[in-house]
Parts: structure tokens; sequence; C-alpha cells
């Protein structure tokens, strides 16, 4: 691999930090205002794609913009895995953008250029986390993303998203001041630099004669700083955040929020630590464990819960762990699992908040319950549902079965049965909680106070997005080697 300084890396950055500026200029023109969400998703996907062939041939780049201490400074980097996060991001953003018209009209949502700037910036600051070139500039750009989210969880201004609002501020700023600032500091200390290990994930920054249970103590309280991965028991404030307009909820459950979670930790564990330091103080497979405890409590709650939009958010909960789950295990396999995982999770996730959405702008219906045979009058939506329920199961050919396969491969290599025992009980207990929607939209007996005949799909733009994304689930899974081979270059 070598090592270059690019400035095209920042142009992803410059776009998102200028379009929010644009949209709140435009607010008296609402389709101006929308046209520039769109110019600016599309420009910053594109300026994130021209860097896969490079990235793809071994290439790193970096840019430092300004430098505050010796070893603290501003600074980009773009590699495998930074591209992993950007990609999902940016282009899931041009389909959020074209769902967002369609769901935010349909119901004459109020605020709407505060809500689409808010978007924008939340945008600006998973471009910051993906692209970050150091601990110092991911912390800056995940609090970014913390403080633009919360007017989104926020939006409807009543007591419930007031409540709802304040515990996402509590848990994610709470936890990035008490564990994720202390870290990063501690390990200023130790290492006199907060840059990240270029290049592989063998060797961390750490040296190697470094204080075994000081590095523990450092090594837990980043994983409780990243409180966006929703770890068990710092996951409270996801399912409160449901009270969010639905696009929010699969901003936040799909693309910028959660993944800035799990993609931190990711970093941290490959960049920071590295896999022998790792394996040699047997953190990665305490790590594994710890998340395996979430993995399956999260999924025996989500079938509890009768809310559609609840049962998502704790599926999401158990989800977001099989990327943790994958890196902790510090194997090919196991950590290529985990990273693909990424975006396997994010298309099939998005798809399932879009379809929610589009089920509530069309009927009215939050409960499961209330939902019986709207499939047949809403076969688009309800068809691109079980897509993406069968990738979450891990039922091939979608997307979701490539991912369980290399966690299960990574559990193999490391010798670890009762975790493969984990990945299995929580794909059959995924069906329990899914199959069930399907089946009830399809073949239920309709509820006695929902009228079909008034049913139809919900507005174009909104179907349109969520049947791409159900697509995408399905291409990545028929052809995953593009996003394999990227995920090579780790090694």
């Amino acid at each position: 691999m070598s090592t270059e300084t690019s400035f095209r890396i920042l142009w992803p950055i410059i776009i998102t930090f200028i379009v929010p500026w644009l949209i709140m200029l435009s607010k008296r023109y609402p389709n101006l205002r929308e046209s520039w969400s769109f110019a600016g998703a599309i420009s910053v996907f594109l300026s994130v794609a021209v860097l896969w062939p490079d990235v793809l041939d071994g290439k790193i780049y970096q840019y430092t913009v300004f430098t505050l201490l010796p070893g603290v400074k501003i600074s980009f980097l773009v590699d495998s895995l930074s591209l992993v996060f950007a990609s999902v991001a940016s282009f899931l953003w041009i389909l959020t953008t074209s769902y967002n018209i369609g769901y935010m009209r349909s119901l004459k949502e109020h605020a709407q250029t505060r809500y689409y700037t808010c978007f924008a910036i939340a945008i600006f600051g998973a471009m910051g986390v993906a692209l970050s070139g150091n601990i110092f500039t991911l912390y800056l750009f995940y609090e970014i993303i913390t403080f633009s989210t919360y007017p989104l969880v926020a939006h409807h201004q009543d007591e419930e998203a007031y409540e709802s609002g304040k515990k996402y501020l509590v848990y994610l700023v709470g936890s990035a001041k008490l564990f994720f600032l202390p870290a990063m500091i501690l390990t200023y200390v130790m290492t006199g630099t907060l840059d990240y290990s270029f290049g592989e994930v063998v060797h961390g920054i750490f040296p190697v004669d470094a204080n075994p249970i000081l590095v523990t103590i450092v090594y837990f309280l980043y994983i409780a700083g990243f409180a966006k991965a929703a770890i068990m028991p710092l996951h409270n404030w996801l399912p409160s955040a449901m009270v969010a307009p639905t696009p929010v909820s699969a901003l936040l459950h799909a693309v910028a929020v959660v993944k800035a979670g799990v993609f931190s930790i990711s970093r941290i564990i490959l960049s920071v630590f590295g896999v022998e330091l790792l394996q040699n103080l047997h953190l990665g497979i305490i790590t594994a464990y710890l998340v395996c405890f979430t993995i399956t409590l999260a999924s025996i709650i989500a079938l509890t819960k009768d809310d559609l939009k609840a049962r998502l958010a704790y599926s999401t909960v158990s989800q977001l762990s099989y990327i943790v789950l994958g890196v902790a295990l510090l194997t090919p396999s196991g950590v290529t699992g985990g990273l693909l995982h990424i975006f396997n999770h994010a298309f099939s996730k998005i798809t399932l908040f879009f379809c929610a959405g589009a089920i509530f702008t069309a009927t009215g219906l939050k409960k499961i319950s209330q939902m019986g045979s709207i499939g047949r009058r809403m076969p688009w939506t309800l068809g691109a549902f079980a897509v993406a329920a069968l990738s979450m199961i891990g039922t091939p050919p979608v997307c979701g079965f490539v991912s369980k396969w290399y966690l299960m491969l990574g559990s193999l290599q490391r010798q670890q049965p009762l975790i493969v025992a984990v990945l299995l009980v929580s794909s059959f207990l995924n069906a329990a909680y899914f199959v069930p929607v399907i089946f009830k939209a399809f073949f239920g007996k309709p509820h006695p106070e929902v009228s079909l005949d008034k049913i139809n799909e919900a507005s174009p733009m909104m179907v349109t997005a969520l049947l791409i994304t159900a697509v995408g689930s399905v291409a990545f899974g028929l052809y995953p080697n593009l996003f394999l081979k990227l995920l090579e270059g780790l090694w």
C-alpha cells in the first residue's frame, strides 16, 4: 500500500458543508430547496465514487487541514474502511431525499427547511466521521452528528418528542463526554499522537511496553463512548427516537447515526489498538461475547413489540452488534462479515423503515395487529418489506446472507461454537419477528376498523426509493465481489 497527500478527498466534506447553507437560503422556494438536497447528495456520492479505483489498487490518501498541537490535528483519510461508510451514507442520501419529499409533502409537515437543513448537516457529520484521519477529527464530527440530529428527533415539538430528544442528548452527548473524551486524552498521553495506524490492521499505535491494565481501561472507555452503536445497556435512546418522522428513523437506524457508532468502534479497534494487541489482551473475544448478549436480548424484545417502528428499532439494536461482533473476532472472515454488514444492513434496514413510513402515510397505521391484508392493496411496498426482511433473517440470495456467512466463518476460525450458536439462534429470532408481519399483511384477516378500499400505494417518490433499496439488497447479495475486494485491502 502507498500513502499519498491529496486535496480531492476533501470534496465530500466541502460539498456537505455548503449544501445546508444553500437549503437555508432557499427557504421560500421549496422546489429549489429540495433540489439542493438532490444536487448535494449526487455530488457527494460521485466525489466518493471516483476514489474507489485508486483505493482498490491499494492507495491511501490523506490530507491535513491544520495542526493544533503536535500529534493533534484536523486531518482526513481515505482507505478501504473509509469508503465503506462514505459510500453508504452518500448513496442513501440520494434515495432518502426522494423519500423525504414524498413523506414531508404528503403529511404537510411543518418546519421543512429546518428539517432538510439538519438532515444535510447530519450527512456532513457522517462524511467527516467516515473520512476522519485521526481520533480528534472523528470526535468533532461524531458530535456534529449528535447535535444536528437532535432537532430531527424532536421535530414534532410535542411533549413526547422533547422527552425523547432529551434522552437522545443525555445518552449520546453524555457518553461521548464521560467516556470517549477521556479515552482520547489517555491515548494521546500514552502514545503522543491521535493519528490512526495507516495501511494495516495488525499493529496499532500503542507502544509494545504500554501498561496492559491502562490499555484495557482505555479500550472499554472507547466502547462505552460510542453509544450510537446501541450496545446494551446504552441502547435505550434508539427506540425512544422513534417519535421522529420515519425518514429520520431511516437516517438514524440505517445511515448516519448508528453507522457512525459501529464505524467508529471498527476504526478504533482496527486502526488504533490493532489486531495483535487486542488478541494478546483477549479484549476482542470479550467484546464479542458482550455484543452476543445484545444480539440475543434485543431480538427477544423485538418479538414483543406490536408497533412496527418499535420492532424495527430493536431489530436495529440487534443487527448493529453483528458489525461489532465481526470486527471483534479479529479474523479476516469475521472482520469482512462485520464491515460488509455496514453495507448490507444499511440497504435492507432503510428499506424496512421506508416501507413503515409508506404504510403510515397511506393508511395511518402503526400497529402490526392492524395491518391484516394491506399487502393486497400495497403490493410493491409490502413486497419490498418482505425482501428486506429476508435479508435481516439471512436468507439467500439477499445480501444479509453474505454477511452472516462470513460471520460464521470468522467464528469458526476463532473456534467459537457458542458464537456460531448465537448467530443461528438470532437468525431464528429474526424470522420469528419478521415473518408474522409479512404473513399478516398478505394473508391475515382485515382489521375491522381498517377500510381496505381506501388504501393505495404511497407517493411514487416514496415507493420508488424503497424499491431501489430493496433491489440493492438483492444485487449486493448476488454480486458482493466488489465490496469483498475493497475489504481485502485492510489486511
